[in-house]
């Protein structure tokens, strides 16, 4: 099944071109493992820590461990899981000031929030719908410590 990359509409601060290229990457491989039917790979760009956070329409979710556990619940194979795509609207630099990540000096933190739009097709679970997600980059990665998707 090919893999469908959709990134259109991209809005990029002028100090995050390097920075959006990277958050960019970590979806990149989200959406692959997700087309491989790989939940493993695909929770490898959340940040693995009883602090993540994320909502849904069934409500607010915290930690890892309960996010992976929710994700093999409702998508226990391949097929369930259909082909995903994004849509990437906007990846927004967020002030320094108001954030502080772990591993990160104060004055040197770095966070974005990416909008867009998502879209599962050739499954019994198609659907669709908006994600906001607040990237940070903790101990030199990048991963998502909160998801806002419905």
């Amino acid at each position: 099944m090919p893999v469908l990359l959709v990134f259109a509409a991209l809005a990029v601060q002028a100090n995050g071109g390097s920075d959006s290229t990277d958050i960019k990457a970590v979806m990149d491989k989200q959406l692959i493992a997700w087309n491989n039917g790989d939940i493993d790979g695909f929770m490898a760009g959340y940040w693995k820590s009883d602090k993540l956070k994320f909502v849904s329409k069934n409500g607010i979710t915290y930690g890892w461990q309960k996010v992976y556990d929710n994700y093999k619940k409702s998508y226990p194979d391949k097929a369930t899981m259909g082909t995903l795509a994004f849509e990437v609207i906007s990846i927004e630099s967020l002030a320094d000031d108001n954030f502080h990540s772990v591993g990160a000096p104060a004055g040197k933190n770095k966070s974005y929030m990416v909008v867009g739009k998502w879209m599962i097709s050739g499954s019994v679970k198609a659907a669709q719908g908006y994600y906001t997600l607040l990237f940070k980059k903790i101990n030199g990665q990048w991963v998502i410590v909160s998801d806002h998707t419905s």
